[in-house]
C-alpha cells in the first residue's frame, strides 16, 4: 500500500501544473494534500469525480485558505474533520480516516511565522493533536500521520540551521515539542530509513532555493512504534514540480 502526502499550495494551481499526471502516474492507495486553498464546488471536475477514489475534502471557512483533501481507494470506517475544536476546525486543517488496521490524520498544521499570536496558536494546535493521537493510541489504534507539521525537527532536517533559529519553523521550542511527539511513542518514518542530509520537502520560491537546495524538511509521515513494523519505506519526491513543496510517501504491509 503507497501513501503519498503533498502540500500543493493551492490545488488549483498545481493542476495546471501537472498535479494530475503525477496523481495518474504514481496511482497512490492515498493521496493526502494540504492547502488546496479550494471548495469542493471550485475543483475541476477530474479532481471533485476521480475514478477509483473516495475522496473527502476540509476546506476552511475562509475563502482561499488552507483546507486539505483525501484521495483513498479504499472506504474508511468513519471520517472526522477537526478535533472537536472550533478555533482549530473552522481552519480545514484536519481530515481524520478510520480503518480496520489504522488510523490516518492528514493535517496542515498552522505557520507560526506571522506573529506570537499565530506561534501561540500552533503550539496550541500542536497539543490538541497530541492529545487527541494519545486518546486513539491508548484505545489501541494504530496511528498514521501525514502533513505538512512547518516544523523542521533537527539541524540535518534544514540547510541552514544557524540562521534560523530564531525563526518560526526552526524555534527551540517547535523542536521541543517535536521531541515530545516522538517521547509519547511515535516516529518520523523518513528518518527511520534515511540518515543522509540534504533531504528536504520545502523551499522558499522567492529566492529559488530550490535550484541550490537550500530548503527544509518539514512535511513528514509519522507513526506509532507499535506499527512502525508495518512500514517497509519511507520517501522523498524532490523531483517533483509544481509547488514549493515536494510530495512525501510511505509504503505499508498490511
Amino acid at each position: 500500500m503507497k501513501l503519498i502526502s503533498w502540500n500543493v499550495n493551492g490545488i488549483r494551481a498545481a493542476d495546471k501544473k501537472g498535479f494530475f499526471t503525477f496523481f495518474q502516474k504514481e496511482k497512490p492507495d492515498i493521496l493526502c494534500l494540504q492547502e488546496i486553498k479550494a471548495t469542493s464546488d471550485q475543483l475541476p471536475p477530474h479532481l471533485k469525480n476521480t475514478p477509483g477514489y473516495n475522496i473527502f475534502i476540509n476546506p476552511a471557512e475562509r475563502k482561499g485558505y488552507s483546507g486539505v483533501a483525501t484521495y483513498a481507494k479504499f472506504k474508511p470506517i468513519n471520517i472526522k474533520k477537526g478535533f472537536g475544536i472550533e478555533k482549530f476546525d473552522s481552519e480545514g486543517r484536519i481530515l481524520i480516516i478510520e480503518y480496520q488496521d489504522f488510523t490516518l490524520f492528514n493535517i496542515y498544521f498552522p505557520n507560526g511565522k506571522k506573529n506570537q499570536e499565530r506561534l501561540d496558536h500552533k503550539l496550541d494546535f500542536y497539543d490538541a493533536f497530541l492529545g487527541y493521537a494519545d486518546n486513539l493510541k491508548a484505545e489501541g489504534q494504530n496511528i498514521v500521520v501525514c502533513g505538512d507539521f512547518n516544523t523542521a525537527h533537527k539541524e540535518i532536517d534544514l540547510a541552514r540551521p544557524k540562521e534560523n533559529e530564531k525563526i518560526s519553523g526552526f524555534l527551540p521550542i517547535e523542536r521541543a515539542w517535536l521531541d515530545t511527539f516522538l517521547d509519547h511513542g511515535y516516529i518520523d518514518t523518513f528518518r527511520y530509513f534515511n540518515k543522509k542530509p540534504e533531504q528536504y520537502s520545502w523551499w522558499d520560491m522567492k529566492t529559488n532555493a530550490r535550484e541550490r537546495n537550500v530548503g527544509w524538511r518539514i512535511d513528514y509521515f509519522f507513526v506509532n512504534k507499535e506499527f512502525i513494523k508495518h512500514v517497509k519505506n519511507a520517501f522523498l519526491m524532490q523531483g517533483i514540480i509544481g509547488s514549493d513543496h515536494c510530495p512525501v510517501g510511505i509504503e505499508l504491509e498490511v
